[in-house]
């Protein structure tokens, strides 16, 4: 099976990737830091919130965008939203069977272009699934956070995810 985390060894010499935890390897309490983190475009502002029928000028305007408070253009939360989710999939849900649902989102501080993005999560509760014996719910608290330290978006995320007894 595996004798390196991360990996599943297949013959002596050669190993494939193995990314993500089980239920099991989940506790509560522990925090995992998500790397790389990801520095914003233009592009992606203006490809995903057109993309998701986001319209307002101050994503995808830059001389609108002038004219405000911001004095540039302003990331679409969802770009945001969308980032710091997915920064999370290589380590909470690569094994997911299924996310549950998203609570508590709070866009705490504006994000722009150039800004970079860092992610981190805290695993709050965890439990057994009565209907599905081999799997597990998982809720983490995942904060992203821009290049400054300074937070930008807050949730809590529950998924579904395989036991390792159910893998082997």
């Amino acid at each position: 099976m595996t004798d390196r985390f991360g990996y599943i060894k297949l013959a002596d010499g050669r190993y494939r990737e193995d990314k993500g935890f089980y239920y099991d390897d989940f506790e509560v309490g522990m925090v995992i830091e998500h790397r790389p983190g990801r520095t914003l475009t233009t592009t992606d502002n203006i490809w995903q919130s057109l993309i998701a029928m986001n319209q307002h000028p101050l994503h995808i305007e830059a001389e609108f965008a002038r004219q405000t408070e911001f004095k540039e253009l302003l990331m679409s939360s969802l770009v945001t939203f969308n980032v710091i989710n997915g920064m999370t999939v290589h380590s909470l849900s690569q094994k997911a069977i299924a996310n549950l649902g998203w609570d508590e989102v709070r866009l705490t501080h504006p994000v722009f272009v150039g800004d970079t993005l860092f992610a981190e999560s805290e695993i709050l509760e965890k439990r057994p699934s009565k209907s599905r014996p081999q799997q597990g719910i998982v809720t983490a608290r995942t904060t992203g956070s821009n290049q400054d330290g300074k937070t930008v978006i807050t949730y809590k995320r529950t998924f579904l995810v395989p036991m390792r007894s159910a893998a082997e």
